[in-house]
């Protein structure tokens, strides 16, 4: 019995030795420097997750999180904002014979056209004046802008630098601001109508604090300073292109200016030149020489934009509300949403523009891009929203079949900007040369009188379109013309010359149902139809 029981006590202390040699012989030591580096990895962890600022910019695809996701539309459209601030002119071919001025213009190139827009470097920067609209930056954009941007340290608060240094508007002027009325806002954007200094009328932007964007971005990330950040970059990207593609029918810039509003540092207001909204349903009821005027002034413009210094341009919020009218003319005024990227693909079916009423399938050019899509989505969009509307209604006669082929050539994308350019071009030749009115009979059946420097007062009616809302007011290119109009309509008696003029050059007459008050004006000159 007691040979078991030292049997059973030797067993158990050999298994005890057994199992404590096994844990000294196959389980791992404790390594403090294992621990140290699985602690470093958990810390570093933790900061970046806390902070996007200590983050190289290659690693920011891989982060998630509301912050990092903030953090990464800003950075783009902040390297947005410096591809369009520092793109160069397309390079063209040239032939050997102009080798000396390829390289004169090669190294005038390799200038920036302005100074950079931004500092890439996150650290703030000493206003050197009370006023930080004056600041100018001195060093110049890098050669390769896709590097520098993607080595670049980056913290969504830097400042933002503007530097140009042509605009005469600033901060101070916008101190001396009167008669400021609230115009509109759109997603982004806030617009007031104000006059600088008692005398100039001026537009002023600025972000919307109100607005769907910053409400939409607070709600979602909520920081409000951030969120400003991502916003304001729209106003920049505006202001660098407008700066960039000058034209008649571009808004001008004038100025801008960094003030404090809404608890936020140097909020940005840029200073725009003054237009008045594009009311369709008015545009309509007016002659049609002002409707060809908005058409004719459109095509110039997608002239320019398909063949501008920073390549073709396309317009992707295109809208009757992104145009005003300046005297007379049509100009674009929200660049925000332009672009100058052409479609990448690989074969026609990715070449594909999705309209309301019609769908288009582009080629696929050898280069892969699809072939003049900026080009063609501007076109379209100007057949649906203008064109159709404006062009052939009441147009003359002897010009509607030319109005109609560039109404259906647009419509049908047969034509590019180019085509529908000369076409335009040709109808405003004939028409301000008065050609379009030789196949005309041209003969009058009645006879007039001439009264020079005599006015006829009142006897007014109404004729559609007229310039003049109580009588009927139009343009004529000479006096058979007038002659013609008055016998198309039943109630003229009489017309009268005015000394004003249309865009065109073509004089104002006012027609008349008698000419019963006739008085003396040294400016008119009356003809009254001569009864049997």
């Amino acid at each position: 019995m007691k040979r078991r029981k030292l049997a059973v006590a030797a067993g158990c202390c050999l298994s005890f030795f057994l199992g404590t040699l096994l844990n000294v012989l196959f389980i791992p030591a404790f390594d403090p420097q294992q621990q140290q580096q699985k602690h470093t990895a958990g810390v570093q962890q933790r900061s970046l997750a806390a902070s996007p600022r200590d983050a190289p910019a290659g690693q920011e695809a891989a982060r998630s999180g509301p912050s990092w996701d903030l953090a990464r539309q800003i950075r783009e459209r902040y390297q947005e904002v410096l591809r369009y601030q520092q793109r160069q002119p397309p390079r063209v071919k040239v032939r050997a014979a102009d080798a000396t001025v390829a390289a004169a213009g090669s190294r005038l190139l390799l200038r920036p056209l302005e100074r950079r827009l931004m500092d890439l470097a996150p650290q703030r920067f000493p206003s050197p004046s009370s006023e930080r609209g004056a600041r100018l930056l001195q060093s110049p954009a890098p050669p390769s802008t896709d590097r520098a941007l993607s080595e670049a340290p980056w913290d969504p608060r830097s400042d933002l630098e503007l530097a140009f240094s042509s605009l005469r508007l600033g901060c101070r002027d916008i101190s001396n601001v009167t008669d400021v009325h609230y115009l509109g806002s759109g997603y982004t954007k806030a617009v007031y109508k104000a006059v600088l200094n008692r005398s100039l009328a001026v537009a002023l932007k600025s972000v919307d604090f109100g607005g769907h964007d910053i409400d939409n971005c607070v709600k979602h990330y909520g920081s409000l300073e951030d969120c400003y950040r991502l916003a304001s970059y729209k106003i920049i990207k505006e202001m660098v292109l407008l700066q960039r593609l000058r034209h008649p029918n571009i808004l001008q810039l004038y100025g801008y200016c960094y003030q404090n509003s809404n608890d936020i540092s140097d909020t940005l207001t840029a200073i725009t030149e003054l237009g008045s909204p594009l009311e369709m349903i008015q545009l309509l009821q007016t002659s049609w020489e002002d409707r060809f005027r908005i058409c004719y002034s459109l095509v110039r413009l997608l002239y320019y934009l398909a063949h501008s210094p920073l390549g073709s341009v396309t317009l992707l919020d295109f809208r009757p509300r992104q145009f005003v009218i300046v005297d007379g003319e049509l100009k674009v005024t929200d660049l925000d949403d332009a672009s100058i990227e052409e479609t990448s693909c690989t074969s026609n079916r990715e070449c594909f523009m999705e309209f309301p009423a019609r769908n288009f399938t582009l080629p696929c050019s050898v280069e892969g891009k699809c072939e003049k899509m900026n080009e063609k989505r501007n076109l379209y969009n100007a057949y649906r929203f203008f064109f159709t509307y404006l062009l052939p209604h009441s147009a003359p006669s002897s010009l509607r079949s030319l109005l109609d082929a560039v109404v259906n050539a647009t419509g049908e994308l047969h034509w590019g900007i180019d085509e529908t350019a000369a076409h335009l071009e040709r109808v405003f030749h004939l028409y301000k040369s008065g050609m379009y009115l030789q196949n005309a009979t041209r003969t009058s059946k009645s006879d007039y009188r001439k009264m020079p420097e005599a006015a006829i007062v009142n006897e007014n009616y109404k004729c559609w379109p007229s310039y003049h809302h109580k009588g009927c007011l139009l343009s004529v290119f000479d006096l058979r013309e007038a002659m013609e109009i008055c016998e198309g309509h039943s109630q003229c008696k009489a017309f009268v010359f005015t000394n004003q003029t249309t865009w065109t050059g073509r004089q104002l007459v006012y027609f008349k149902m008698g000419s019963a008050s006739i008085v003396p004006d040294h400016d008119k000159t009356s003809y009254v139809k001569v009864t049997d």
